[in-house]
């Protein structure tokens, strides 16, 4: 069932919580057809009405209800809506209201993720276009055009919009191709012709700001991926020389479970560290300085020096019980790392609802150089998919990855249980991001 907040509502919820959010906020509101530096800057953020009723339905989960999310368009009827979302027009006007009650303008964070064959990488690809059936065609006119003519609609002018452009792409053309899709997806160019479509017709927008995305350490931070993928993305938008491109930023770990902060160890201990089981030769352990140094290279690649990071915390907190809390002394380096990190994960390459993952740093704007903002853009609480044998809504089927039994060579999955089809509500999963946040509640 769709849970929209109507005005009144909205406004109690504004008057109680989210004006004394402005109360906090620094600087002058911009004109709205002015791009500033920074959107996530004074700001107020947008309250998704059906995360917010999620949130609170659960014991406590008011604690965080009232935190901005992403809201995601991952299929061409989302963004019309569907018997159990609201579509991408009904949150805009939703966001005006909500704009209404307060001085600053308000940025809501929508989420671009229907490429053709997208996730190649995964067992199953559950999105609505593939390569092979003018799959690019189709995503340009049923799917980016319309979300363009919506966000161009005078009515939301003052808002700004951050579009978060595609998530996880990146790995589909980094990595050797792992399915067919993928390697059709290579051989073809679509994902660099689709990318610069969506991300030139949103930049067109005045007040959309386009964060395109790019992956997380555990791909990007590999030296044998880090220079090849920021040279891409310096392909793909256009950038060269440090000019303006359509690109206002980008962002890491998007419904990923990256540590944000690794404390007790990194890469600079040693060789051995570097080489350990958990690390596995990359230069990074964690999204922050990942981030950062990501950053300057894409400046390097041409990028012009005021693009921003975007790091997704919506689950990257790894707090509880069995959160370390002081560097290992072994001398065996594998044991060494593993009684050192904070992120539990059997591998970097888990992403299906993980066990023993907590909420992560609450959303803030411009927390770390070069970083515009930590945001949950991921709602903390929807399944990432499922592994029971029936298709979801949608005609969402289930992955591998997301079954708690499933071993991938000596890998354990490392999947909660239970978790209904992707973009569905998981108490299960939300009690334990509530449980093992980080920092705590």
């Amino acid at each position: 069932m769709a849970v929209r907040l109507g005005a009144r509502l909205m406004a109690a919820i504004a008057a109680t919580i989210l004006l004394p959010v402005a109360t906090v906020l620094m600087g002058t509101p911009a004109a709205a057809d002015t791009r500033v530096d920074n959107p996530y800057i004074a700001s107020e953020r947008y309250v998704d009405p059906w995360w917010y009723a999620s949130a609170v339905s659960e014991p406590g989960g008011a604690a965080v209800a009232i935190e901005p999310t992403g809201i995601w368009l991952d299929s061409v009827a989302h963004i019309e809506g569907t018997s159990s979302f609201p579509g991408l027009r009904a949150h805009l006007d939703e966001a005006v209201v909500q704009d209404s009650y307060g001085s600053a303008p308000l940025t809501i964070q929508i989420v671009l993720n229907d490429l053709p064959d997208r996730n190649c990488t995964h067992a199953v690809s559950n999105g609505d276009f593939s390569v092979t059936a003018d799959g690019l065609n189709r995503y340009r006119t049923e799917y980016v055009d319309p979300i363009a003519e919506i966000l161009a609609d005078p009515a939301y002018q003052r808002l700004r919009i951050v579009a978060i452009v595609e998530p996880d792409f990146l790995p589909g053309l980094l990595l050797p191709a792992a399915t067919s899709r993928c390697a059709t997806v290579q051989a073809s160019g679509a994902y660099p012709t689709a990318l610069r479509y969506a991300i030139t017709r949103l930049h067109a927008i005045p007040n959309v700001y386009v964060y395109l995305d790019a992956s997380h350490h555990g791909v990007v931070g590999h030296p044998d991926n880090f220079g090849r993928a920021a040279d891409l993305l310096a392909s793909i938008a256009g950038a060269t020389g440090g000019q303006p491109s359509p690109v206002h930023g980008f962002t890491v770990n998007v419904a990923g479970y990256g540590a944000l902060v690794e404390p007790y160890f990194n890469t600079h201990m040693g060789l051995p560290v570097k080489n350990s089981r958990w690390v596995a030769g990359n230069d990074y352990v964690d999204e922050l300085s990942f981030a950062q140094a990501f950053r300057q290279r894409l400046i390097a690649a041409g990028f012009g020096p005021g693009i921003g990071m975007v790091i997704d915390t919506s689950r990257s907190g790894w707090g509880g019980p069995y959160r370390p809390v002081r560097t290992s002394t072994s001398t065996d380096v594998n044991r060494f790392v593993d009684e050192s990190r904070t992120d539990r994960r059997h591998s970097v390459g888990n992403w299906c609802n993980q066990a023993g993952a907590g909420l992560g740093a609450r959303p803030t704007a411009t927390p770390a150089s070069g970083i515009d903002a930590y945001a949950w853009i991921k709602p903390p609480g929807v399944s990432d998919g499922t592994s029971m044998n029936v298709p979801g809504p949608d005609g969402l089927q289930p992955d591998p990855m997301c079954d708690p039994t499933y071993v991938q060579g000596t890998v354990p999955s490392g999947a909660l249980p239970y978790a209904p089809a992707a973009g569905q509500w998981f108490g299960q999963q939300f009690q334990e991001l509530l449980a093992n946040a980080y920092p705590p509640l």
